[in-house]
């Protein structure tokens, strides 16, 4: 793992890792949307995040190849507010080579394309430069949004997990879906003798 900062850019969006100075916004992002993530978000007595360790726990997690954590921010305000989320986290290496793919916009920009643009990127960056097979991303049936954001870029319902996760106080089936990085084995294959 390289220890620059990773930033990604695409027609609208710049994409990058949090920095220290970042907790402000994410403070801000979090009270902005709270309402509206929280039918899909799981609220089992956490306390509120302190920014601040976060950030620095998200740093560590990257410096140990265990997740990739990208802000959005709109190209023309790239130090303005954090309008979304994408994780790559639980990063398994090995005969897995695969991670958890998450994400969150904000409720201003829903419906707009920018979690399309966000997620196309990142998992572009996730198959050619992390090398990974595999990105799994889960959702709630009800969750619609999510479903056709994953179904536009290729990602393949597997099946439903039943009581898969403590949402509200209530265990939730989800979606699992994958994407697969089919240039994998081209890129890793070496000839024997």
């Amino acid at each position: 793992m390289s220890d620059s900062q990773i930033i990604l850019n695409t027609s609208r969006l710049l994409l990058r890792q949090p920095v220290e100075g970042d907790h402000v916004a994410l403070e801000a992002f979090e009270n902005r949307n709270i309402k509206n993530r929280s039918p899909w978000r799981s609220t089992t007595g956490e306390p509120s995040v302190d920014w601040k360790t976060q950030i620095i726990k998200w740093q560590k997690e990257f410096e140990e190849n265990r997740a990739i954590r990208f802000l959005l921010f709109l190209r023309e305000h790239p130090n303005g507010e954090v309008i979304g989320l994408c994780n790559f986290s639980q990063i398994f290496r090995g005969p897995f080579q695969a991670c958890y793919l998450g994400y969150q916009v904000d409720a201003a920009y829903e419906g707009q394309g920018f979690m399309s643009e966000a997620v196309k990127k990142t998992t572009e960056y996730m198959f050619e430069k992390q090398n990974i097979h595999r990105i799994m991303a889960n959702y709630m049936p009800a969750n619609t949004r999510s479903a056709k954001l994953l179904k536009n870029l290729g990602f393949t319902i597997e099946g439903l997990a039943e009581n898969y996760l403590l949402i509200n106080g209530q265990w939730e089936d989800h979606v699992l879906t994958s994407l697969t990085n089919q240039k994998w084995l081209s890129v890793n294959t070496t000839s024997s003798a």
